[in-house]
This record gives C-alpha cells, sequence and structure tokens, in this order.
C-alpha cells in the first residue's frame, strides 16, 4: 500500500472542507426565500411584516422603474417608474408565501392604483413582485380567490410583476418606525392607513 504524502492529505482535507462548506451554504440558501411587496409607504411596509413570525429581514427601497439606482428624491417625484417597495426575507419553514400575501391584503388599500392612503402618485401604488413562475401562480390565485369571494364590490387593481432590479432605500428610512418612532406613528395616524385599512377588511385588518 503506497503512502500517503503530506501534500495529498492536505489535499484531500481541503476537498472536504470545500464540500462541507458548499453543502452548509446549500442548506442555508434553501432555509430562506425573498418575496417584494408593495403597499404605500415602506416605514410602514416594513413595520407591519416585521411582526410576523418567520420573516427575518425587512428592507425598505425601490423596484418597477427605469433610472439605475434611483434616489428617494427621484423616486418621491414620481418620475422614475419606481414604486416605493419592501423586499423581505423570510423562513419558508416558518410562514409560506401564500400566508405573507394574506397578511399583505389586510395591510394594502387593494381598489386604489394612483396610492396609498394619504400618499398619492405611482410610486406608492400598490404591487406584488414575484421572484418566480411559483410566486406569481400564487400571487395570482391569491388575488382571484378574494374577487371570487364576493366580500368586495370595487374591483381589485394591485399589480402583480415580475421582479426587476431591487434598490435599498437610503439608510435613514431603514428601521424608520423603530429608529423615529414618534415621527413614524404621527404619520401613519396623520395619513389614517389603519382607520382605512378597518373601514376595507374589518375585524380581518391586520395592523
Amino acid at each position: 500500500m503506497t503512502a500517503i504524502s503530506r501534500r495529498q492529505i492536505a489535499a484531500i482535507i481541503t476537498s472536504l472542507a470545500l464540500v462541507l462548506f458548499g453543502a452548509a451554504n446549500v442548506s442555508a440558501n434553501d432555509k430562506t426565500a425573498v418575496a417584494t411587496l408593495g403597499s404605500g409607504c415602506f416605514w410602514c411596509t416594513e413595520a407591519d411584516f416585521d411582526k410576523v413570525p418567520g420573516v427575518l429581514e425587512t428592507v425598505s427601497g425601490y423596484m418597477g422603474g427605469h433610472v439605475k439606482n434611483p434616489t428617494y428624491d427621484q423616486v418621491s417625484r414620481g418620475t422614475t417608474g419606481h414604486t416605493e417597495v419592501v423586499q423581505i426575507t423570510y423562513d419558508p419553514a416558518k410562514v409560506t408565501y401564500a400566508q405573507l400575501l394574506d397578511h399583505y391584503w389586510r395591510n394594502v388599500d387593494p381598489f386604489d392604483r394612483t396610492g396609498q392612503f394619504c400618499d398619492r402618485g405611482s410610486q406608492y401604488r400598490p404591487a406584488i413582485f414575484t421572484h418566480s413562475e411559483e410566486q406569481a401562480r400564487i400571487a395570482k390565485e391569491s388575488l382571484q380567490a378574494l374577487e371570487n369571494s364576493g366580500r368586495f364590490d370595487n374591483k381589485i387593481v394591485v399589480e402583480i410583476t415580475p421582479a426587476s432590479e431591487f434598490t435599498a432605500a437610503e439608510a435613514y428610512h431603514q428601521n424608520f418606525y423603530k429608529k423615529n418612532p414618534s415621527h413614524y406613528w404621527r404619520y401613519r395616524i396623520g395619513c389614517q392607513r389603519d382607520l382605512r385599512l378597518k373601514q376595507i377588511w374589518g375585524k380581518d385588518a391586520k395592523s
């Protein structure tokens, strides 16, 4: 039997480490998924989804436009085509995409395509940006189920569209409701967001 050199042993150890490291990464990646949703002000959307068990991270940002790396000032003028969104990283073993959408519907005015609550303009339009064909199917079925429920007379106008490039918003927007709670609540109450949600959803409103 031929003796194994130190160099061969080192190569074997390196190969095993790479295999194990790769397997660990695959396992970790398989444990998370991403959803991107727009329901008006991303401060509020972030606050609404951070409370959902199984949500690991929320990042406020912009999607759906035609300008590379837009700033808040650009998006807020409504000329870039973007909408304010929150990109949600979640654990599918703890919360499904369908459950996230159930929470989404109850935190959005699904009948207003020109803005949300007191925020007007296309940059506040409600939208579901899907990251796969499976997400698109689930989103369309979720919307159809609401329309078929007979609960509403008005047509649901939330966009369901493939995800495009996501640009994270400026640092001061992230976790705004935690960093500036008094400002956040003055805004949310003044915008009558929760009042409108209760008008639409009654006791099923999630806020």
